[in-house]
């Protein structure tokens, strides 16, 4: 007698439906997924990590713009800020050393995220210098990679689009974001120096697609600082369209501005501290497009 005949058999005996043990198995193991994967149990939201190794690149001042014209769009936009020099934190108008809170709690203690709301219209998860000892603790950490993930998981059903912004590195918080993130948005300065390092960018990209997050995305390109009268401001915005333009969409450049750093000393969005300014529909026409991704 085969193994088939002996447990027909035995659900004839008994009298279950074969039919309904599969489908209640299924929905076990359905359940199960959800459990120990909440992300899909809720819609995906666009997760969007703002990720360049290189300093300088206008990494932060991109997130914090992009994030207040989302929500000008009538997006539910929650920020992110992953790096232990807190300046997305301090742009938005908080003073990181009188925090009690911030996401490090969230990755090493499993607490809820410290959620500031509507502050210039958007939500945000701070940080503080005391992120840099848990990356310290955080190597001892079992399944570290998926730690923010985890803790993005039970709110992200309350937005529209989330933006973490990345530390200047490729160190463990970088990872961390590029795994819980359904696209990655490269601000890069278009000059000589911040060109050079495009490849190995990539490639961290590029391992962590394969290894972790196969499902990861690259938003686009956003060229940064541009100086258009000079030479190698054109010669690297060239190079960054014929070469990066294959692989993903090439946004308008933000040209140099000190409104910039105004804005960001006024702990306001450009679009706030100076409505007329030219790069502030430049923004708004890359977040137009963050829409469709």
């Amino acid at each position: 007698m085969t193994s088939r005949s002996v447990i027909n058999g035995t659900y004839a005996t008994i009298g279950v439906d074969k039919g309904e043990i599969y489908r209640e198995a299924l929905t076990f193991i359905v359940k199960l997924t959800l459990v120990a994967d909440p992300i899909l149990a809720v819609t995906v939201r666009k997760i969007i990590s703002f990720f360049n190794q290189a300093g300088g690149t206008g990494k932060t001042t991109l997130a914090q713009n992009l994030g207040y014209q989302l929500a000008q769009r009538q997006h539910r936009v929650l920020l992110v800020d992953i790096d232990p020099q807190a300046s997305l934190t301090a742009f938005m108008g908080l003073e990181p050393f009188e925090l009690k809170q911030t996401i490090a709690d969230s990755l090493l203690k499993d607490a809820p995220l410290p959620i500031h709301h509507n502050l210039h219209g958007v939500d945000l998860v701070p940080s503080n210098i005391l992120l840099s000892a848990a990356e310290v603790q955080l190597h001892s950490v079992i399944a570290r990679e998926w730690r923010l993930k985890q803790a993005l998981s039970p709110v992200q059903g309350s937005y529209d689009f989330l933006l973490i912004d990345c530390p200047p590195t490729l160190g463990i918080f970088s990872i961390l974001s590029l795994v819980a993130s359904t696209h990655v948005l490269i601000p890069i300065q278009t000059h000589f120096k911040a060109f050079l390092g495009v490849e190995l960018l990539l490639d961290s990209i590029r391992q962590v697609k394969e290894r972790i997050n196969p499902a990861l995305a690259i938003a686009g390109v956003v060229p940064m600082m541009h100086e258009s009268r000079t030479s190698q401001g054109k010669v690297i915005l060239d190079g960054i369209n014929e070469q990066l333009g294959v692989i993903a969409t090439i946004f308008p450049a933000i040209p140099r501005a000190i409104s910039f750093a105004d804005a960001s000393m006024a702990r306001q969005p450009l679009a706030i501290y100076d409505p007329k300014h030219p790069s502030v529909q430049l923004l708004s026409s890359i977040a137009k497009n963050l829409e469709s991704i």
